[in-house]
């Protein structure tokens, strides 16, 4: 007797994922609402910024019950496969609300809609330093050492503040911001600077839940040596990062450019083995290696060509041993800012100026848009041409 076959259950569909960008081509007004927040509406507006780790960075628009619309930016952050990344999610957007400086990028709220998280926060009009240090290549030379030295105490102020964070019951967190990159600092329109993204924040909060392994976060080509070799971490770890992103503004190059082009193909083979979380710019096991072979004298040649006061304030922060950095963020803010009076002379130096030279680089460079992927839709607005991007030129003098 032939045994019944069971029947095959019929496969079920597989939904269609359709990204934000699509379903807004799809509205018939061009706008895609992504979700609410209670009497509040969020309408897409267009992709900022896309990341290797799967996060999105999107300009939308919101909309209250009553008032003016205006502008928001939303991060579509990668959906945590496991409870520790879901904890250390909670972690960072908790660590975000207790942030309130004029240069650290407000969080307003997060949201989870769809399973996906998203964090609704201040957009910043205007590009990452990512962005800036592209229409540096653009135009072929760094902006002023006035608007370098502007940015870093800006960015020092930042960090002073987050150093500083404590819990309800005064206890310090020790908070250590572990990814200060260039795609991490903003500068608006306006000449604000705006530090962002402490999602790979380490503190000692409450009920942390720690990064497991030695797995790095964050774009490690800008890295203190003690978190590249898994050590002990304090603040001071994030002035060293702070050091390479300015010796990098300033000149065009970053500490182990030269080295990296002639780096032997042997250096990949290390004897400390760490993981990282996402592509960096440079090489790991390259780096690791350049990091421990650099000394106090390749830091000089770096900064040979600034001015004197500056290389010493760079050449603090990049010591290899914490110990020899500056005791705090607010010391290295005071001293990048006693820096940038010398350098501005009789005139001072800030937003406004900023605003000006920032201006001034993205129409110069606009003549060279269509020579590189730029990848930041902050800096042309869409559909100008170069000659709709004329600015004012800004004050003080230009390094050559």
């Amino acid at each position: 007797m032939k045994t019944p076959e069971t029947p095959v259950p019929a496969s079920r569909p597989v939904p269609t994922v359709i990204t934000e960008e699509e379903a807004a081509l799809g509205a018939p007004d061009g706008r895609h609402t992504l979700f609410h927040v209670e009497d509040t509406r969020y309408d897409f507006v267009r992709v900022l910024e896309r990341r290797h780790d799967g996060e999105v960075l999107m300009l939308a628009e919101r909309h209250e019950k009553h008032g003016l619309p205006g502008p928001v930016a939303i991060r579509r952050l990668h959906t945590p496969s496991t409870f520790e990344r879901r904890q250390r999610l909670k972690e960072e957007v908790q660590l975000s609300y207790r942030l309130n400086h004029p240069a650290i990028a407000q969080v307003h709220h997060f949201k989870i809609h769809e399973r996906k998280p998203y964090v609704i926060m201040e957009y910043v009009d205007g590009p990452t330093l990512d962005g800036v240090m592209s229409l540096m290549a653009l135009r072929h030379r760094p902006v002023s050492i006035a608007f370098a030295l502007y940015v870093g105490a800006e960015v020092a102020d930042a960090l002073h503040h987050a150093h500083q964070l404590s819990d309800e019951a005064g206890r310090p967190l020790g908070l250590v911001h572990r990814d200060v990159s260039p795609r991490n600092i903003s500068v608006s329109r306006n000449g604000a600077v705006k530090l962002t993204h402490f999602g790979t924040a380490w503190s000692r909060m409450v009920g942390r839940e720690e990064t497991q392994g030695a797995l790095r976060k964050g774009d490690i080509a800008y890295a203190s040596p003690e978190y590249l070799r898994v050590l002990r971490l304090t603040p001071v770890a994030d002035l060293y990062s702070l050091g390479l992103v300015l010796l990098e503004l300033a000149t065009g190059r970053h500490l182990f450019q030269d080295a990296m082009e002639e780096a032997a193909e042997s250096l990949r083979d290390l004897p400390v083995k760490v993981s990282v979380e996402e592509l960096p710019s440079l090489p790991l096991t390259r780096l690791l290696a350049l990091m421990a072979s650099c000394t106090p004298n390749e830091v000089v040649r770096a900064v040979a060509g600034l001015p004197r006061d500056f290389q010493a304030v760079l050449q603090r922060a990049l010591r290899r041993a914490p110990a020899e950095r500056y005791p705090t963020a607010g010391q290295m803010r005071d001293a990048l800012r006693a820096c940038l009076a010398q350098v501005s002379q009789d005139s001072s130096y800030g937003r406004q100026e900023a605003a000006a030279e920032l201006a001034q680089l993205i129409s110069e460079a606009s003549a060279a848009r269509d020579e590189a992927e730029l990848g930041d839709e902050r800096l042309f607005p869409s559909g100008l041409e170069s000659h709709e991007l004329d600015a004012p030129r800004a004050g003080g003098k230009r390094r050559a």
